[in-house]
């Protein structure tokens, strides 16, 4: 992440201010944050995150390109992509109507939107598949570990209680019908404090909050390999106020659509979504829709490695 600040594909205003600013080199820009980049060359947080977005995912483009030698583009089979998708997990959530209707779980390296009406049940999903990622692998899991960010506020941690508590007695049930040993063994550190501390929960009060956790969680996930689920709880409930500026709006959540299909892919991890839901007023009836309707559709189209999925 050397790349000179010069060299970025940034407005030649911008460029200017922070080469004034003393920005040498792109690692700079993005240690310094939002926030703070903000207050150094005199611009909103808005166009902070906006410009740290581009900064990424050149430096991002930078990696893979010196990873995959000079310059080559991956080449792969039509049936190497279908194996790869094969191969890949799912989050089961012992429910098997559930999982059948997911097609097998919560797939991971994909992205799956959940969007309902208020009280449809979209948070104790989130909550439920935050415990069931940690099932061990033995039970049929995946036995990693869950990142919740909660953008409205609805994460109950007494409820998380309860799922963990009866997660961990159906799995007990399991291993003494069969009894064999890897259940057993599984079972001494699948524990209600074991599934409680594997939990990383953020709370974000608004959408700059919501862009900075989100830019910021490759570097965290890289901290802790075995996350499997991100779990973005209220996606649009942080963009519905105080945007004056559409267009600005657009061009966020088409950042956040890649950052997110990024994490799906380069850390081999489920990432699930809620959505409100809104009324779309037509000329002789109106419909209930996802909010933000068309944003996931444009997430889908950016990466045909990393489908998107609505429910």
């Amino acid at each position: 992440m050397q790349r000179d600040v010069g060299g970025l594909p940034l407005a030649p205003a911008l460029r200017a201010r922070l080469v004034a600013a003393g920005f040498q080199t792109a690692q700079e820009l993005l240690e310094t944050g939002p926030c703070g980049l903000s207050k150094e060359i005199g611009i909103s947080k808005e166009e902070a995150l906006e410009a740290l977005q581009v900064v990424r995912q050149e430096c991002q483009g930078d990696a893979a390109r010196t990873a995959g030698g000079s310059g080559a583009t991956r080449k792969c089979t039509a049936l190497e992509l279908l194996e790869e998708e094969q191969a890949q997990g799912f989050i089961i959530t012992f429910c098997s109507a559930l999982d059948n209707i997911l097609g097998g779980g919560v797939q991971l390296t994909k992205i799956t939107e959940i969007c309902g009406a208020p009280g449809a049940g979209k948070t104790q999903l989130c909550m439920q598949l935050a415990v069931d990622v940690q099932i061990p692998e033995c039970f049929g899991g995946v036995a990693g570990e869950a990142v919740f960010i909660d953008t409205e506020g609805s994460f109950m941690v007494d409820r998380v209680v309860d799922i963990a508590t009866a997660c961990v007695q159906h799995c007990q049930l399991i291993a003494e019908a069969h009894q064999e040993e890897d259940h057993l063994k599984a079972l001494e550190t699948f524990s209600l404090e074991s599934i409680l501390s594997h939990i990383y929960y953020f709370r974000c009060r608004d959408y700059i909050e919501l862009l900075a956790q989100v830019y910021l969680l490759p570097d965290f996930l890289s901290e802790h390999s075995k996350v499997q689920l991100v779990v973005v709880d209220g996606i649009a409930f942080p963009f519905r106020h105080d945007f004056e500026d559409l267009s600005l709006r657009t061009r966020l959540l088409n950042g956040l659509a890649q950052q997110l299909i990024i994490i799906a892919n380069d850390h081999k991890s489920a990432v699930v979504l809620t959505n409100q839901m809104t009324t779309r007023i037509g000329q002789s009836q109106s419909t209930l829709v996802p909010a933000l309707v068309s944003w996931l559709p444009r997430c889908a189209a950016s990466s045909c490695h990393s489908k998107c999925r609505r429910y």
